[in-house]
This record gives C-alpha cells, sequence and structure tokens, in this order.
C-alpha cells in the first residue's frame, strides 16, 4: 500500500549513467520496459551534469551516454557548473520530493541519501531485472501520517474512477433493464422417478411363485388316490 500511494502520482523518471551502463549490459530496453514494469506512462529524464559526468568516464560508458541522450534533458540550476550526477539529482528531487519524482539510479551512496528522504521511490536492476525497493522508513512514516490527516482519494484513484464511470451505461439504460429472476431446477437434471422400477418388481413377485417344501420320507397322493 505504501508503494501504490508513491507511485500514484509519479510522472517522471531521472535516469543516471549507472543505471544506463547496467541496462544495456543487461540488454534492457529502457524506454520500453520501464513503463510496462510500472504499468503507466513515465517520463524518462536526465540533466547536464549527468551527461557530463558520464563523458568524464571515457569511452567505456559511450554507450549509457547515447541512451541518456534519447531522454528529456531537464533544467537543473548549475548551470556552467556541473556538479556530481549524485548530487544535482539530490537536489531536484529536493526535501520532500514535491515534484513526484521516481529516480532510478545504481549508486549506493545516493539510494542510501535518497531513502532518508519521505515519498522517494527507488528503481534499480537487479539480475538483469527491473526491481523497484521496498518503501523506506521515512516513506512508510509519511504514509500512514498521510491516511490518518488526509483520508481522501489520490490522484491515481480518482483517474481510475473516471474511466470506470466512462464503461459504465447511462443510468437510463441501467433501469429499463429486466432483471434475472431466479428460475426453478431444471427438470432434464433432475432424477427420475423409481416408480416403473418398483411397478416391474411387483410383477416378477406375482409370476413366481413359492413351491411348497417337500418333507423327507413323505410321498405326495395323487388326486386318482384321494379319491379313493
Amino acid at each position: 500500500t505504501v508503494l501504490y500511494l508513491l507511485l500514484s502520482c509519479v510522472c517522471s523518471s531521472p535516469v543516471d549513467g549507472t543505471f544506463s551502463q547496467v541496462a544495456l549490459q543487461s540488454k534492457i530496453y529502457i524506454k520500453e520496459q520501464l513503463p510496462k514494469y510500472l504499468d503507466g506512462h513515465v517520463q524518462l529524464m536526465t540533466t547536464a551534469c549527468v551527461l557530463v559526468e558520464a563523458r568524464s568516464l571515457g569511452p567505456e560508458l559511450l554507450g549509457a551516454v547515447l541512451i541518456l541522450k534519447r531522454f528529456q534533458q531537464r533544467r537543473c540550476s548549475h548551470g556552467r557548473n556541473p556538479v556530481p550526477a549524485a548530487d544535482c539529482i539530490q537536489s531536484l528531487v529536493g526535501k520532500d520530493n514535491s515534484q513526484h519524482y521516481l529516480v532510478a539510479t545504481q549508486d549506493a551512496e545516493l539510494k542510501k541519501t535518497l531513502r532518508e528522504i519521505p515519498g522517494v521511490p527507488l528503481i534499480h536492476i537487479c539480475h538483469n531485472a527491473i526491481t523497484l525497493e521496498n518503501a523506506s522508513r521515512m516513506s512508510k512514516g509519511r504514509a500512514d501520517q498521510m491516511s490518518r490527516t488526509n483520508p481522501q482519494l489520490s490522484c491515481h484513484e480518482r483517474e481510475t474512477l473516471e474511466k470506470l464511470k466512462l464503461t459504465l451505461p447511462p443510468e437510463k439504460e441501467r433501469a429499463g433493464r429486466k432483471r434475472h429472476r431466479p428460475q426453478g431446477p431444471n427438470p432434464l437434471s433432475m432424477k427420475r422417478r423409481k416408480t416403473q422400477n418398483l411397478m416391474k418388481a411387483a410383477d416378477k413377485r406375482k409370476k413366481t411363485r413359492r413351491k411348497p417344501k417337500r418333507l423327507a420320507g413323505v410321498r405326495r397322493f395323487t388326486k386318482t388316490e384321494e379319491n379313493v
């Protein structure tokens, strides 16, 4: 539930050179697979500081630089004085992540710093697969506070409800529909009565008569002998 609250209003995702390099090695197409993983549209972005740092690391990160150039380049406050990519991304997030950024990075130090800021979802690549980190302790505390003080629907929940309303038919059509009443049991599925079997058994009893038992040593007389 905490991750759902964090991702409900995510609009863009800063990507650094470390994430792009590992995605290239893992053969992950970020622009296609990340929105599918999050089940929604996310604007991938980077900054000039991230590009400068990636270029300074030499030709080994040339592929990562080409990947970063495909993303939207967000203007940062550093201008002609670039800073390390971790510091630039941290300045974008700020103290409360008011822009609802989803940070994609492999930098352990940057992730450790961002976990102390409530409401910052983090994503990285592990075992050649995109992985969303569990909510941090600060994010869980902020989510509990939001659910107590402001129990309203999030923007993602409002959009989902609006889409469901469009799929429903108008009230007049719903009112004119006939309700299906419960019907009786299917006669074909009911068991047949056993009257026929009982009648056949009774007929057999009438036809079969019991013969009297013959005692040992006693001879039965015929009709002529009885008349004599």
